[in-house]
């Protein structure tokens, strides 16, 4: 029974739970009295403790039903929503995170209880004289309990008695037989286990799967009735029996059996070689336990299929949420292709070769459709990312003590689902950058003559093949002059030369690792990291950063991303006898430059074009070609023009070959750290040419 499956649903869906969570959250704290808002965090955590217990999350269940007492008194006026309560709930919202990604590292919620945060919650209620409904079900589970195992022992007692007769046995095949007569012989038990769920009992296949990893922990399985397939198909009626060969005793069984939730009724019934007409003279005991083999080989392997299953690491794959009608018009063009390959069938047999070409040019264009179709099903919008900000900045706003607001635009602008799962980490960097550099404190605000209250804006919105990300805030701006002092005081430039950088260039310090201008080291910064793994992040993904900056009056960051990165446009060249790719997004132009027009300054190679100083990079020297054409064998030298932000490259290549539209492959794990190297791509003639990084390569 692969668990997966549910497992993955489970999470997709806790997760856009706890995003609105968040949201809810976030609102609850600017108006603690709206009803709306306080119903909406209710419905949201009794669907989670619904999910969770479903899924045998016996704590993350817990946890939310502690919630549900609190928020029931909320929404009921019972106790009055305030400053503290919101930030306990909140801690409820990270536990609960933490329990997801602690399901989706390991598949299993862990051993943290919380118990800090429970009795927090629970200290809610008491102030305000409400029993809590958690702790009241509990202690009537503690007192059900001994009357249920006082029914469970007569139960056992009357089975004891009747020698089985209580419920009827399995039938066995003469495989069965053998290997329960080896089990005997090695002196292990043989139990048949009747398992019925509650007939409101929801993902039965589900709660099956976790009454078979708790057998198989304590015993193994023979038998199962009906089969493993059906259960995993949920083709049974609320309830299933086993057959198991364990060294333990029924007690055992019971007891762990009926701790699964939705679990209603546990028959352990004893088999004894009477029952099944074994004689002792049939019998050869010996000592030592039963071989595993026997038991592995069982009929149908539904002990081995389950027991590999348990085995499997849970792993939850990543998904995209489509619209019907972005499937509907894949299913369409599906179709042509279809029409196509019957079409040119039908061309082969008729030898009719004259109409291959319209049937080409028809190909291509459904094609072209086809890769547009699949790239918006690819599609996510940033919204997706952008929502777990505003309480970013609500913790970092309370940590700093600053007032900051966060306004957000644009959160329906779609990205690649690639891209979409990279650039938060460089998000995070920048928007914590903007709260702890950039935003001042209210006092200093005031006397500035500013709001008290600091804004950061993150807006997205897409700018031709790109989509533009953007962070600015309305705080105190770069200090130029700082930067030109700490870039001094760490020598990497003279005075001299730093005295000429413009402000652009003195900017993109803040990009090199271990530069920090900060005074003093932070919990939020001040180690002089961050900016330079934005920077690396961005690039290697295949955008740019620029920084916009106004001492006094703010900043602003300016992220570009490609909207996919799996098929692009790319200018094909030659560089020697090997084809190169350049992302055509990133080439301003093309021109054929005089040899007397490339210069020396400051001994490195530039090209003069319209009065524009741009450095030259000869790509057969940086890729390390060996059979490039010598330029002595060239009556101009070919430079492909590339755009990096706002400075240009000059790349030498020695030919060009055309655009072309091509599929990136990634070079594998070996070949990761390649240099200039951004991946591969297969050519029509089935030749690889390589792609190249024109970020890490353009100065």
């Amino acid at each position: 029974m692969d668990m997966n499956q549910y497992l993955d649903i489970f999470v997709e869906e806790s997760r856009e739970h706890l995003q609105s969570l968040n949201s809810s959250l976030l609102e609850l704290e600017k108006d603690p009295s709206d009803k709306g808002v306080l119903n909406e965090i209710f419905r949201v955590a009794h669907t989670l403790k619904g999910m969770s217990g479903t899924m045998g999350f016996n704590r993350m269940q817990r946890l939310t039903h502690h919630m549900e007492d609190v928020l029931d008194a909320l929404r009921n006026d019972r106790i009055s929503a305030d400053s503290d309560i919101v930030d306990i709930l909140f801690k409820c919202l990270d536990a609960l995170e933490n329990y997801v990604n602690t399901i989706v590292s390991t598949g299993d919620e862990g051993n943290n209880e919380y118990k800090e945060i429970v009795d927090a919650l629970a200290d809610i209620l008491k102030k305000g004289g409400i029993p809590s409904k958690a702790a009241k079900t509990s202690a009537k589970k503690t007192r059900e309990k001994p009357a249920k195992e006082k029914e469970s022992e007569k139960v056992a007692e009357k089975a004891e008695e009747t020698a089985g007769s209580e419920r009827e046995l399995v039938e066995f095949n003469e495989y069965d037989l053998n290997i329960i007569k080896k089990a005997f012989e090695a002196e292990m038990n043989v139990f048949q286990i009747h398992v019925e769920f509650d007939k409101g009992c929801l993902l039965k296949s589900a709660r099956a799967f976790i009454v078979f990893q708790v057998l198989e922990k304590n015993s193994d399985i023979i038998k199962s009735v009906p089969s493993v397939q059906d259960i995993e198909d949920e083709k049974f009626d609320f309830e299933f029996t086993v057959v198991v060969i364990t060294s333990n005793d029924k007690e055992l069984f019971e007891k762990e059996i009926d701790s699964v939730a939705e679990v209603v009724g546990v028959h352990v019934t004893p088999i004894t070689p009477e029952m099944l007409g074994i004689s002792d003279e049939e019998l050869q005991v010996k000592d030592g336990k039963m071989d595993g083999q026997a038991v592995s080989d069982a009929e149908d392997g539904s002990a081995q299929a389950m027991q590999d299953q348990s085995k499997k690491a849970h792993r939850t794959g990543k998904t995209v949420r489509v619209d019907i009608d972005r499937l509907d018009v894949l299913m369409n063009l599906v179709s042509e292709l279809i029409i196509i390959k019957n079409g040119l069938e039908n061309q082969i047999n008729a030898k009719d070769y004259s109409a291959w070409t319209e049937s080409i040019e028809y190909l291509e264009r459904v094609t072209t459709n086809l890769h547009d179709a699949v790239m918006k099903v690819r599609m996510v919008p940033v919204e997706a990312v952008f929502n777990r900000f505003p309480r970013m900045i609500r913790d970092i706003s309370r940590e700093l003590g600053k007032d900051i607001e966060l306004k957000m635009s644009g959160v329906d602008t779609e990205l690649d689902r690639t891209v979409i799962d990279e650039i938060g980490d460089p998000l995070i960097h920048i928007l914590r950058n903007s709260a702890d550099h950039g935003i001042e404190t209210r006092e200093e605000r005031i006397k500035l003559n500013k709001p008290h209250i600091g804004s950061i804006y993150l807006r997205a919105y897409q700018d031709g093949n790109n989509v533009v990300i953007e962070v600015e805030d309305d705080g105190r701006g770069i200090d130029i002059g700082k930067i030109r002092n700490k870039i001094i005081e760490k020598g990497l430039e003279s005075p001299d030369i730093v005295n000429t950088l413009s402000e652009k260039e003195v900017i993109d310090y803040l990009f090199r690792p271990n530069f920090s201008t900060a005074d003093k080291i932070t919990d939020l910064s001040g180690r002089g990291v961050g900016l330079d793994v934005v920077k690396t992040k961005i690039e290697a993904l295949g955008g740019t950063v620029e920084v916009e900056s106004r001492f006094g009056s703010g900043s602003k960051f300016i992220i570009r991303l490609p909207l996919t990165l799996a098929i692009i446009q790319a200018l094909l060249v030659r560089i020697g006898s090997e084809k190169y790719a350049l992302p055509l997004s990133s080439i301003r132009e093309i021109d054929n430059i005089k040899f007397e027009d490339v210069k020396m300054v400051r001994n490195r190679e530039v090209i003069i074009l319209r009065d524009m100083v741009i450095p030259l990079v000869r790509l057969n020297e940086a890729l390390d070609v060996k059979d490039a054409i010598p330029d002595e064998k060239k009556k101009h030298l070919t430079v492909v023009i590339v755009k990096k932000g706002d400075k240009l490259t000059a790349f030498s290549v020695d030919s060009l070959i055309g655009q072309q539209e091509i599929v990136i492959k990634s070079l594998g794990r070996i070949m990761q750290g390649v240099k200039y190297i951004a991946g591969a791509t297969i050519l029509g003639d089935g030749n690889v040419a390589l792609i190249v990084d024109n970020n890490s390569l353009a100065l």
